[in-house]
This record gives C-alpha cells, sequence and structure tokens, in this order.
C-alpha cells in the first residue's frame, strides 16, 4: 500500500483495518491515509514539536505515538478544520471527508484497540455540504445519444451506453465486467465498491444489446479472454476509452456543454426508474449498490423539483387573494359607473 511506512503504526493498523475487515475499497483507504498524514502534521506544528521553516508536505509523521494522539481534543479538531478551509482551501465536502476519517480512527482506538477510555471528537460535527441535484439526460435525450450511435464499433459501443442508461453502472463496474457475470437468467453480475457483488436483471433491451454485441466480439487475438468489452487493441476496454466514447456522441447528439459524463449516465439510470418506473427507493439503493440511503434519495429530489416547476409554471400561480380582490372590488365599481352612466 502507498507510503504506509511512513505513518505512524497505529495509523497503518487502523488502515489494514479497514481494508480487511471493514472490506473499504483502495481509494477510501488512501483517503484516510492522506486525510490522517495532513491532520497529524498539523497537530506537530500546534504543539510546535516541528521546525517552523519545514515544509508542510515534507513534515515526517511516522514518529507520531499514542501519548500524542491522546492529547487531542475537540478544539484541535476543530481548529484542523479552520486550517484545511483557509489555508488548503478544502470544499465542504472534502472537510466532511476529513471529519468522517477522523471520527473512524479515533473510533476503532477507542472501541475495536480499547487504546483511549474515551473518545475525545466524538461530537466532532461535519460541515454542512449543500447537496446539488445530479445532472442528467431527459428520457427524450437519451433516445436522442441512442441513435447518434454508429461507426465500426456501434454494437459495442450501443450495448456500453445501454447498460449505463439501464442498469446504473458505474465506470469501474462496467470496465470490469466478465463474460461470465452475464447468465443465461438474464441476470448480470455486478462487483461495485468494496468488491461488494450485486445481481441486477437486463430488461428485454440490455439483453438484445449484450447478444448483438456478441455477435460481433473479437475472438481471435484477444488478450484478456475474461473480458466482456474489448478494445480496438483486443484489450479489456479502459475507463478512459469509455469515457472518450461517451464524450464522442454526446458531442454527435449535441448533448454536450452541460458537464455530462458516464456518471450522469448513471444519475440518469436512476432518474428515469424512479420518474417512469414507480421504483420504491430501498429497491433503487440496492440497483445502484449504495451503502446509504442518503444518497439515493437525492432521486427523488429531483423528482421534488420537477414538481415544484410544475406548480410554478401553472397560469395561475401568482393569483393572490389580495389580487382577486382588488380585481373584483374593481369590476364592481366599474360596473356601478357602467349602471350611473347608463341612467343619466
Amino acid at each position: 500500500m502507498n507510503n504506509f511506512d511512513k505513518l505512524p503504526a497505529l495509523v497503518v493498523d487502523f488502515l489494514n483495518y479497514f481494508s480487511v475487515v471493514k472490506n473499504k475499497s483502495t481509494l477510501t483507504i488512501s483517503e484516510y491515509a492522506n486525510d490522517l498524514k495532513t491532520f497529524f502534521r498539523f497537530l506537530l506544528i500546534i504543539r510546535g514539536l516541528v521546525r517552523s521553516d519545514t515544509p508542510f508536505e515534507e513534515i515526517d509523521v511516522s514518529e507520531v505515538d499514542l501519548s500524542l494522539i491522546k492529547s487531542v481534543n475537540l478544539s484541535d479538531a476543530y481548529k484542523y478544520l479552520v486550517y484545511c478551509k483557509e489555508n488548503r482551501t478544502n470544499s465542504a465536502a472534502t472537510r466532511s471527508r476529513k471529519v468522517s476519517s477522523l471520527r473512524s480512527f479515533y473510533k476503532y482506538l477507542t472501541v475495536q484497540r480499547k487504546l483511549l477510555e474515551e473518545n475525545p471528537i466524538r461530537d466532532l460535527d461535519s460541515p454542512k455540504n449543500k447537496k446539488s441535484l445530479p445532472k442528467y439526460l431527459t428520457l427524450d435525450e437519451s433516445m436522442k445519444l441512442l441513435k447518434s450511435i454508429d461507426g465500426k464499433y456501434k454494437e459495442r459501443d450501443f450495448c456500453i451506453i445501454m447498460l449505463f442508461l439501464n442498469c446504473g453502472l458505474r465506470l469501474s463496474e462496467l470496465v470490469a465486467l466478465d463474460l461470465s457475470d452475464i447468465r443465461s437468467d438474464n441476470t448480470m453480475r455486478v462487483t461495485g465498491k468494496g468488491n461488494k457483488e450485486r445481481t441486477i436483471y437486463l430488461n428485454d433491451a440490455c439483453v438484445d444489446a449484450i447478444k448483438r454485441y456478441l455477435s460481433v466480439r473479437p475472438v481471435d487475438g484477444v488478450k484478456d479472454k475474461k473480458a466482456l468489452f474489448i478494445s480496438r487493441q483486443n484489450n479489456r476496454i479502459s475507463n478512459k476509452t469509455v469515457q472518450f466514447t461517451v464524450k464522442t456522441y454526446l458531442e454527435k447528439a449535441n448533448l454536450d456543454g452541460r458537464g455530462l459524463s458516464t456518471h450522469k449516465l448513471r444519475h440518469t439510470a436512476a432518474t428515469l426508474m424512479y420518474q417512469y418506473g414507480d421504483v420504491d427507493v430501498l429497491v433503487l439503493k440496492e440497483m445502484l449498490g449504495h451503502e446509504n440511503l442518503n444518497t439515493t434519495e437525492i432521486y427523488t429530489h429531483i423528482v421534488d423539483e420537477q414538481l415544484k416547476t410544475a406548480a410554478k409554471a401553472n397560469p395561475l400561480s401568482k393569483v393572490k387573494f389580495d389580487r382577486v380582490q382588488k380585481e373584483k372590488f374593481a369590476d364592481i365599481n366599474g360596473d356601478l359607473n357602467e349602471n350611473t352612466t347608463n341612467q343619466k
């Protein structure tokens, strides 16, 4: 594992525990390692344990011991978050992740290792993180994207985009698909974050797209015979190739310029299923491989926003009581004046 030799022994133990027992992904472990390294560098500075002219990234934290770790209090943690915001310009989302890293580490020392009697940062709050609604394609735009697919690899590319739009796969999940993951009962085995497997039921469109692609999938000279999707060099298709392919067709369909990507196709699948399929949010959570329900509930907010927009679009949306009463009074006065004129 990268740079573990430059970390305190207790941090290495923690990372190994989360990797092996908690089955966290390599990316998560790397983020925890970097977050804790940054925290202990900051701690060494405010404790006056390093030369003031030492560049921050060169501060050695390998000798941080339990006594220093025990000395941390809630005030230190909040000073660290201020430092991350003002000196490192970390976003609220990044600072929230750093809080999660600290909480997990100190909980591990308190609960699993029992090296601390009390968790000093148990009450550390996360910065409020304003969640923006994910970008996605509408049903018409999705059809427009599919119709734009052509060329020598059209069956492969159509199948890739069809799986994104119907199954809500992550990019890494699609690239990792093997031939054996496509089962005869029209299901697909997907390996997600933390090597967690889930089963996705393939609809008719996906089954047809896979069959058409397999009928032209290269056989001779293929270097990774297990891989489902093959590149033009006869290797397993790469993340970069899939990203470029999707970007190319988005441009061709005049759907570029909105920050759309492979991950936005995953958002599209989830949104369309929730909008048109009457899919329960718990079912959607399992299909997408989300660990927390809060992550999935963002798609219910999309529909809420659309309902809000629809309500505002009603031509009566700005008609208020006072206005009606005022106009009604004006109409009555107008009728009275007209009657008076006629009587004269």
